[in-house]
């Protein structure tokens, strides 16, 4: 038969395991912090000051853009099988790499123990996070319908008629609160996301020519895919708008916080 523990063992045992608890809940908060660092100061500065223009901006390219029937005809203008088979991969690309690209970074910075990859990967999650919140919530009020051949269940309890042409879909809005859900809608929110992140790395890799444009051209082929697919051309252009001030904020403020952390060490 086994020895049965010792009062002292015991002891050892429970002291261990409460450490071990209590490293968990640190390293948990931790990560908090860093992911949640300035976010309610990013919101609120990209929501207001000379950004708020940038958002009055979007909101007057996409009245012009709707209006004017541009919407409908550059729909109308893609319906090409080779163009759509170029840029149709950007719905899956413009929905995984947000969530890749940070987690990627966090693991090798985890291994490396390299300080500068991870909080890049927290600052790319933010960014992700602040585009899809921000985006949503746009959404949530304009309740502007999608392209017809991405049509489904969800307006026909407006006495939307899916039958009705690409130029008068285009300019179909059903403002209120969630008259629409906030999966599809103005902006769009693959290219507010994708933006975002490409915005936040082109701010922490400033100097790094490769990094930052390569960025930028993955969220503009997402944007512009999106645009072709499951979104107008006004939700793309209000997406990268929105997107870019939301990262350009965000990259800021991590930059910073990676300069400070350098210094201290």
């Amino acid at each position: 038969m086994g020895k049965t523990p010792s009062t002292q063992q015991k002891f050892q045992y429970n002291l261990e395991a409460e450490l071990k608890h209590a490293n968990i809940q640190s390293r948990i908060h931790s990560m908090t912090q860093t992911i949640l660092y300035k976010f309610r100061e990013n919101l609120v500065k990209t929501l207001s000051g000379n950004n708020l223009y940038v958002h009055l901006f979007a909101i007057t390219l996409t009245t012009i853009l709707v209006t004017s029937g541009f919407d409908g005809w550059y729909f109308s203008s893609t319906r090409n099988t080779t163009l759509q088979s170029i840029l149709f991969p950007a719905t899956f690309v413009g929905g995984t790499l947000p969530i890749l690209i940070p987690l990627f970074l966090y693991i090798i910075g985890s291994i490396k123990k390299n300080r500068h990859h991870i909080i890049t990967a927290y600052a790319l999650a933010q960014a992700a996070f602040m585009g899809w919140f921000v985006s949503s919530t746009y959404k949530a009020f304009t309740g502007r319908a999608h392209p017809a051949i991405h049509r489904s269940a969800i307006f026909d309890n407006l006495n939307t008629n899916p039958l009705v042409s690409i130029d008068t879909l285009s300019r179909e809005f059903h403002f209120g609160f969630l008259k629409g859900g906030i999966f599809w809608g103005w902006p769009s929110s693959h290219t507010t996301v994708a933006f975002s992140v490409a915005f936040t790395i082109w701010a922490i890799y400033q100097k790094n020519t490769i990094i930052k444009y390569t960025a930028v051209i993955i969220a503009a082929y997402i944007g512009i895919g999106i645009s072709t697919n499951i979104h107008w051309f006004s939700d793309f252009v209000a997406g990268a708008l929105i997107g870019t001030i939301i990262g350009k904020q965000i990259g800021k403020n991590f930059l910073e916080k990676q300069k400070k952390e350098s210094k201290a060490n």
